[in-house]
């Protein structure tokens, strides 16, 4: 049986998830605390589903190429080793605040067409757990089951020995209501089609040194509708990742990788209430922002921001992280991300390590917030993962990067 607590918690997470456009449409008309968040639905999208990246301040979009590419960057797999490869993972949801019922559920696989190409499959399946539905005089109207997922499909394709593009399909279903009322208005599950671009480069040099870099253009698509006459529609959470990865062979023994990812959401900003201005224009640009098609409101992401150029450059989030390795069987990992205080302000240091032995490797990551206001759903949350590599034709001991996973 449910405790109240959980019934409670996963009920305020709901309205969070509900009700963030009309939220920030409060803090963004008052102009008084200098906030401005960005709100899109969906943001489990943007959450990493593997323990390597998770030790490592949610870097990826160019480290090693493995089995969770498609979330990070699906041109990577172009440059995988292996020929075929499966991944699964489960993350507990704000098991710091006691809530248990709530996960994070990643599958996924890839199978190389040639030497040149490869397809891969991925689901992320996220469940709010049970919450008990009550009408205005507390009667049980039964238990809600939230839950959201995304299905997408990717094709990479090596354009010469450093060079690889891919583009990834996928369909979205997000149901936070389960079709019930929600401020005497009835609303529905949200649909939409969405796509990835993703190019990387990867050079080798002399004394076993690695240059890589990637980029990536993630959940374009079609604005999520909650209500049947389309009054609640929500942006995707449409991204734009640049980052890099330098790796260096110390010795035949160690070997050691640092990177840096650089994150900026291609959605609009919500407009300001200016000086002078009256409620009833301000009310007339705001609805005009939440009309804003996706496409266009991914145009308008890179230079709308009130307050100009200040502002758009507060919107940028930085992770970096550092991964060392000892014979290619014992890991150690560190990362950092770092998101402006008037645009979320989450900030986390994240440690990670991993073993690997034959065709097995454990990877365990660790999530501290740094700031008493940065408030995370994975604080204090270890993440394990097992991972085994298939190589061609037969298991073999795997390298860096090249295993695929399976995560408990």
């Amino acid at each position: 049986m449910k405790t109240q607590h959980t019934r409670t918690s996963s009920f305020v997470l709901l309205l969070i998830l509900l009700f963030t456009q009309i939220a920030q449409a409060q803090v963004s008309e008052t102009g008084q605390t200098g906030k401005n968040y960005i709100s899109t639905g969906m943001p489990i999208l943007l959450i990493a589903p593997d323990a390597r990246a998770g030790g490592m301040g949610d870097v990826g979009v160019a480290t090693r190429p493995d089995a969770y590419s498609s979330h990070w960057n699906g041109a990577k797999y172009a440059f995988i080793e292996n020929s075929f490869g499966l991944s699964t993972t489960y993350t507990p949801w704000l098991r710091n605040l006691g809530v248990g019922d709530m996960n994070l559920i990643y599958l996924g696989g890839y199978g190389q067409i040639n030497k040149r190409s490869t397809l891969a499959l991925s689901l992320t399946y996220f469940s709010l757990g049970d919450i008990e539905s009550t009408n205005e005089f507390g009667d049980s109207q039964g238990n809600m089951h939230p839950n959201e997922f995304a299905l997408d499909g990717t094709y990479a394709m090596r354009l010469g020995d450093n060079f690889s593009i891919a583009a990834t399909g996928r369909w979205n279903h997000s149901d936070l209501t389960n079709g019930q009322d929600v401020d005497n208005q009835s609303t529905k599950a949200a649909n939409s089609i969405a796509a990835d671009f993703g190019v990387y480069y990867q050079e080798k040099m002399t004394n076993g040194k690695e240059f890589a870099l990637g980029l990536l253009i993630s959940n374009l698509g079609a604005k999520l509708s909650y209500s049947d006459d389309d009054t609640r529609k929500e942006f995707l959470p449409a991204n734009l990742r640049l980052g890099g990865r330098y790796t260096m062979d110390i010795d035949s023994y160690n070997q050691v990788s640092a990177m840096l990812d650089i994150n900026k959401l291609l959605v609009p900003t919500p407009p300001v209430k200016e000086d002078g201005e009256s409620t009833a224009d301000y009310t007339r640009r705001y609805n005009d922002y939440t009309n804003t098609g996706s496409v266009q409101g991914a145009l308008q992401a890179l230079y709308d921001a009130p307050g100009g150029m200040k502002e758009k450059l507060q919107e940028l989030q930085f992770s970096v992280g550092a991964e060392y390795w000892y014979n290619h069987t014992f890991a150690a990992r560190a990362g950092y991300f770092y998101e402006h205080a008037n645009k979320g302000g989450r900030r986390y240091l994240t440690v990670g390590a991993g073993i690997r032995y034959n065709v097995f490797t454990i990877d365990l990551s660790y999530l501290v917030p740094t700031t008493k206001f940065s408030t995370n759903p994975l604080s204090n949350t270890v993440r394990i993962s097992l991972s085994v590599d298939f190589a061609r034709g037969s298991l073999s001991s795997s390298k860096e990067g090249e295993s695929s996973s399976i995560n408990l």
